[in-house]
């Protein structure tokens, strides 16, 4: 099984993308469903959270208010390194299950859905191939700007705190251009998809995994006959 990374900037549509790919019976692993698993109320990564920055963050029914926690991380670094320090392990680790899960189905390949795939290297080395969702700078501000309730001032400084669009885009190896019609969007999802389902990537990494695992089991099963010969 490979790997496929999808990103995007802020509001540019990489939900719809997804979307089509379920549709089309693709694997999705999806970093910001995760995000909101690990800090439902009694997980780790929750009590790490209210240790760390107290009531204030919190609703009545217990769950974060995590329109508070943003404003709160998002102002300031040192804080916005704390809940990454606290939430990043935890994501990662459910990710690798996930993956793992789709792996041992025999799934020729999934898709992680993570948005800051191109600022945070940790999952590049597994990626067969990545896909930046993209849109014009108007269009991404209008969408933040409805979706969030945002201030012109405001969607600006979301969007200029992640990496530039079009540096993600020279980096993709598939850019979907999400400027126009669903179905314009949807037509080159499909084209995607097609050529990841041609690909036989799978199988030579199957080979090499396999053949990795019988000289392994081999070396184990020849050390147990030495040791009990």
């Amino acid at each position: 099984m490979f790997v496929v990374g999808v990103s995007g900037g802020i509001a540019t549509g990489k939900s719809t993308v997804t979307a089509i790919m379920k549709e089309m019976g693709v694997p999705l692993v999806d970093a910001d469903v995760i995000a909101r698993q690990i800090v439902e109320p009694g997980r780790r990564a929750w009590t790490k959270i209210k240790t760390a920055f107290g009531e204030e963050v919190f609703l009545e029914s217990g769950e974060i208010n995590r329109e508070a926690l943003g404003k709160m991380v998002f102002s300031d670094a040192e804080k916005r390194k704390i809940i990454n320090k606290i939430t990043h392990p935890e994501i990662y680790r459910e990710i690798q299950w996930q993956v793992l899960r789709q792996f041992l189905r025999g799934e020729q390949f999934v898709v992680l859905d993570l948005p800051l795939l191109f600022e945070n290297e940790k999952f590049a080395s597994y990626l067969y191939k990545t896909i930046v969702v993209a849109c014009e700078d108007e269009i991404q501000l209008d969408r933040l700007m409805a979706r969030n309730g945002y201030t012109q001032k405001e969607a600006i400084a979301r969007i200029e705190t992640q990496m530039p669009l079009e540096q993600k885009c020279k980096m993709a190896s598939f850019v979907v251009e999400n400027s126009g019609s669903q179905a314009a969007t949807r037509v080159q999802v499909e084209g995607i998809v097609k050529y990841l389902r041609s690909s036989r990537q799978h199988l030579y990494l199957r080979a090499v995994w396999g053949g990795g695992l019988a000289l392994v089991l081999g070396l184990i099963v020849a050390l147990l006959m030495y040791i009990y010969s």
